[in-house]
């Protein structure tokens, strides 16, 4: 049951291969087994391959299915239409549209089973280009919001720096009457005379001009670092929504790409061992000489074109004799006189009324 089944696989005729011998089944069966197992592997690379676009199970299986019955059915049809000629070069010529599609057929199936067979290296590829991808995503949002903090960070600094000068200034003033009162500068007598008083007044002016800058710098560097802070809860809230896109970049075609990091040659044999696969029903086809099923087949095939060209030559045979015919018969009919004499007179007639038409169309007009 399991060799018939490899039989109809191969797309030979079961009734010729039924008569022929045991070894031109077994070559048969061998071609259909090699042309199921070959879509079976298209079944795993394609359910793989979609899994990885659309994470389900069911899914993945049903399309993978397809998929392997299309590779089937093309591998099928590319084996039973290669045809055993009297040249090599001839075969190889007829074979060779179905090899290129055999290679094309071989890259789509190899491609999904070298993603799963390297997975853990695309992993550590893919996981690289994601933190560089992270990395690089954080400095394109930062350069939004980079230059409004650093500005930010500038006024604060300044609304600061106004603060600590005037404090400077009020420290020297301070020390400049305590130095008038005890006599170390200005008139140096020891009391608090009239020096003293202006120059105590000229800090406590001072001081209070510095104790209203800093109530006013307070308010202004508070708000200045609510915006500060507001803009940086904004970056944080892009990076973390953003991040999740760069965590699910692990798609199909960046396998594919990261695959592409990988060192080529592993890969490139895979390829050769599934193109090997794919090919190998062709060329045992094309390597094989001329068997048994092959001569029966050509014996049927050169009936029917014989029996064909047979029914083809009757008809134009009968065609022609039929024209032959024909004119014989309406040859005879141009002597008779009774023939004549009779469409003569339907002629007249047919003038005549012609005749009266048209003096009744023109007395009509005048």
């Amino acid at each position: 049951m399991l060799k018939r089944f490899f039989i109809l696989c191969s797309g030979a005729d079961a009734a010729i291969l039924a008569d022929s011998s045991g070894g031109e089944q077994n070559k048969y069966a061998g071609i259909g087994a090699t042309v199921f197992f070959t879509a079976v592997m298209a079944f795993i690379a394609a359910s793989y391959a979609l899994y990885t676009v659309f994470d389900n199970y069911i899914v993945a299986a049903f399309f993978g299915c397809i998929w392997g019955l299309l590779i089937f059915n093309l591998d099928r049809f590319i084996v039973s239409t290669i045809k055993k000629k009297k040249s090599f070069i001839d075969e190889l010529l007829q074979a060779s549209p179905r090899i290129i599609l055999a290679i094309i057929i071989a890259i789509v199936i190899s491609k999904p089973l070298e993603l799963k067979i390297f997975e853990k290296e695309i992993d550590r590829v893919l996981l690289e280009q994601k933190n560089d991808f992270t990395l690089a995503n954080k400095e394109q949002i930062a350069t939004q919001y980079t230059p409004i903090i650093t500005n930010i960070d500038t006024k604060i600094d300044a609304l600061k720096k106004e603060i600590e000068t005037k404090e400077l200034e009020v420290n020297a003033l301070y020390e400049t009457y305590i130095a008038e009162a005890e006599g170390r500068k200005g008139t140096e007598i020891i009391g608090k005379g009239p020096v003293y008083k202006e120059k105590r007044e000229k800090h406590d002016a001072a001081l209070a001009a510095l104790v209203q800058l800093k109530q006013e710098s307070k308010g202004k560097i508070e708000a200045l670092e609510v915006e500060k802070q507001t803009l940086t809860t904004e970056y944080n809230d892009q990076v973390t929504n953003s991040q999740p896109i760069i965590d699910n970049f692990d798609g199909l075609m960046a396998r594919v790409n990261a695959l592409g990091e990988l060192p080529w040659l592993p890969s490139f044999f895979i390829f050769l061992l599934f193109l090997a696969i794919e090919t190998s029903p062709i060329f045992a086809k094309l390597l094989s000489p001329k068997g048994e099923y092959d001569f029966k087949l050509e014996d049927l095939e050169s009936e029917v074109r014989t029996w064909s060209e047979q029914k083809q030559n009757q008809r134009k045979v009968l065609l022609e004799t039929d024209h032959k015919i024909n004119d014989k018969v309406y040859g005879d009919l141009t002597e008779e006189e009774e023939l004549y004499a009779y469409k003569k007179k339907i002629a007249r007639e047919m003038m005549k009324k012609q005749q009266d038409a048209f003096y009744k169309r023109q007395t009509r007009i005048l």
